[in-house]
Parts: C-alpha cells; structure tokens; sequence
C-alpha cells in the first residue's frame, strides 16, 4: 500500500490547488486597474486607480507612474481609498500621448509583499 501514497498526496496537492484552498497563502494580486493593464485611453486620466485583491498597508504600498523616458509623471499623492483599502490612487501631471509605466509595490495586513508594473497608453 505505500506505493499508492505518493500519488495520494500528489492527487490531493492537486486538488487542494484547483479548488483555491491555497488562496489563503496568496500574496496581494493587482485585479484590475483604470487605465487598464495595456489598454489605451484617447484621453489623458487623471489619476490611476488599481484594485487589489487584499487590503493593502497605507505606509509601504507605493504606485509610480513613468513616461517612456523614465521621467515621473504622477504626483505626490498615493494613497489607499478611505472606505475601501484594496484601492490604491494617484494622482497624474498632464500627459501627453504616448506610453506610461505603472509601477506599483503592495504590502498586505499580513505582512506579505508583492510588486508589479504594467504599460498604458495615451491617444490613438
């Protein structure tokens, strides 16, 4: 019987995965951002909001927004939402058409880190 023991644990490693009993683990995950993960906009924002999937520590969770050249574009204002702590805002200087970078870094409650950047783009 104990050859059936690893394809045992392998069967229930398995399934604990698919059945996402291993969200508990999970580090803070970026579920949605305005402007949209490399989407465009015909318009400049203003801001840009991103939307995680756990709630964020205000002191060490950090958005910066870049052109193309690396300058910085967003304002000194990042900040979680008041109400809501899986969102994250900041404000933006005027932009021009082109490509932005969002690079953005999160702590969750449980001190877990996770870091990530994506592009957008302004004007057709």
């Amino acid at each position: 019987m104990s050859s059936y023991r690893p394809a045992f644990v392998l069967a229930v490693s398995v399934a604990l995965a698919l059945s996402g009993a291993s969200a508990a683990f999970a580090h803070a995950q970026l579920k949605t951002a305005t402007p949209a993960a490399g989407g465009a906009v015909p318009m400049p924002p203003s801001e840009v909001t991103l939307n995680f999937s756990e709630k964020l520590e205000p002191s060490f969770s950090t958005v910066i927004v870049r052109d193309a050249g690396g300058k910085r574009m967003n304002k000194a204002d990042s900040q979680l939402d008041k109400t809501d702590r899986t969102i994250m805002r900041v404000g933006l200087e005027p932009l021009t058409p082109g490509i932005y970078i969002v690079e953005w870094k999160a702590l969750t409650a449980d001190t877990h880190k996770t870091e990530g950047a994506f592009v957008f783009r302004v004007g057709e």
